[in-house]
């Protein structure tokens, strides 16, 4: 009991000393930002490196600002679109929901909790509030779950009360079609302390849609997208991607901030990060970009859409050398392991929540022990499932060889061997046994040579 009460104390005392904190930031944003958001950028960064809590938080402030003193930084120009593109009203929700509740004082929050408990939190949570989609996109990676499955919002509430509890701040939602959730701008309003990322096929927001996010304010659309209308609409169907243009448009016309997620496979590398399409999702507003790796799951797995080891040593190059000289932010999650130090899936740095409530260490690795509706978040964190997949972790020297899917296979066989985990679909079982399992064991020792002289040449 004294230790319960001990742990509310601290989270009452956590509460107050980030509203006052955040209010001061605020207060000085407003007034620093409405004169000249450029010039008085650095400011906001010297606030922000003073009421950091952590060495390393500070040391990225500090690098950041160096950086943007610049004139002819990558990062000053990205910053400078932040500021010309973006409702100054939502930079400053999202600023104080992101980079204070979420980063500054959240994650400190995390670790400390996480270096007296015994167990890890991690910084997001991916949920799935629907399985429902609108869309039947050839290979989608949640296609195999059982359809319409919904989380229900009291369960998705007391889940986001609970993360908050922990110091987690930053939700990432997907599905199904998150937009056709009837329940998810309820759910955002009701937690707007929090920042919501939402992974959506896009064809849902029209111009009532788009007046809502932008009264939310913490809502940002990332947007699926397989390269130009040709690639879309052959992967998610005619039209798909003229509406996602029309959806993209209507939000930059009001100054929301949203992003793109891309699944590169061996018909699109190319085209996905060249110059020509990366200017043009420049153009057309998006600030950020996801980029992920086809893996063979989900509705009629098809090996012959992964990447070669050819392909993913361009890709290690070229996407630090869009985020070097283009105002953008690109992230490749499985080639930039090694700005995550390995994979962060499994509790670590996030988990997944489907819609059924199976919790999952990875929205690509589909099998579970738990489900959200029988155990608390802690409970979640603390289990053996979550500790046995942590224990492995890194599984691999070689940060370029991050994923116990397709780099390291037999780390993800052993672990659902050692825990009993159980496939949340019919099909998730592939991965780990039969034709497909083979072929990604042959996968994975091709990539593991071909990384090999990569990896040194960025260590050495």
């Amino acid at each position: 009991m004294q230790n319960a009460n001990k742990e509310r104390s601290e989270q009452v005392n956590f509460e107050f000393a980030k509203r006052f904190i955040s209010e001061k930031l605020l207060t000085a944003s407003l007034s620093y930002v409405e004169r000249n958001p450029v010039e008085n950028f650095p400011k906001l960064l010297n606030l922000g490196e003073k009421i950091a809590l952590r060495q390393e938080h500070k040391d990225t402030i500090k690098n950041l600002k160096k950086q943007f003193e610049s004139q002819d930084s990558n990062v000053r120009k990205y910053i400078e679109r932040i500021f010309q593109e973006i409702n100054p009203e939502v930079v400053k929700k999202i600023g104080y929901n992101f980079f204070i509740n979420a980063t500054l004082m959240g994650i400190a929050r995390q670790r400390s909790l996480s270096e007296r408990g015994d167990f890890n939190i991690p910084n997001t949570i991916l949920i799935d509030p629907t399985s429902a989609c609108n869309l039947k996109c050839t290979g989608c990676w949640a296609g195999a779950y059982t359809k319409h499955n919904q989380l229900e919002p009291e369960l998705i509430n007391r889940v986001l009360s609970e993360a908050k509890e922990l110091g987690i701040y930053w939700i990432v939602v997907s599905g199904g079609e998150p937009f056709l959730y009837p329940y998810l701008f309820d759910i955002a309003k009701k937690h707007n302390d929090m920042a919501f990322m939402i992974y959506t096929n896009g064809t849902r927001i029209d111009e009532k849609t788009a007046d809502k996010l932008l009264e939310c304010k913490n809502m940002v659309p990332c947007f699926s997208l397989e390269g130009g209308r040709e690639r879309t609409d052959r992967r998610r169907g005619k039209g798909v991607f003229d509406k996602v243009m029309a959806a993209m448009d209507r939000l930059h016309a009001r100054g929301l901030p949203f992003g793109t997620s891309i699944t590169l496979t061996a018909e699109n590398v190319e085209e996905v990060v060249s110059d020509e399409f990366i200017d043009f999702l420049i153009e057309k507003g998006v600030l950020f970009g996801w980029t992920f790796h086809y893996i063979p799951i989900g509705i009629k797995p098809d090996i012959n859409l992964m990447i070669s080891a050819e392909q993913r040593a361009y890709l290690a190059e070229r996407i630090p050398y869009i985020r070097r000289n283009k105002p953008i932010l690109i992230a490749d999650f499985w080639n930039d392991g090694e700005l995550t130090q390995g994979c962060i899936a499994g509790g670590r740095r996030y988990f997944h929540i489907n819609a059924r409530g199976d919790v999952e260490p990875c929205a690509f690795v589909h099998f579970a022990v738990d489900n959200i509706r029988e155990k608390s978040l802690k409970e979640i964190l603390a289990s053996s499932f979550f500790k046995i997949y942590q224990a492995g972790q890194p599984f691999c020297d070689n940060h370029l060889c991050p994923c116990p899917i397709i780099d390291n296979p037999q780390a993800l066989r052993d672990i659902v061997r050692r825990t009993g985990a159980q496939p949340t679909h019919e099909g998730a079982e592939t991965v780990i046994q039969g034709e497909i399992a083979a072929y990604l064991n042959q996968k994975a020792e091709t990539w593991r040579k071909t990384a090999a002289p990569l990896w040194e040449k960025r260590t050495s």
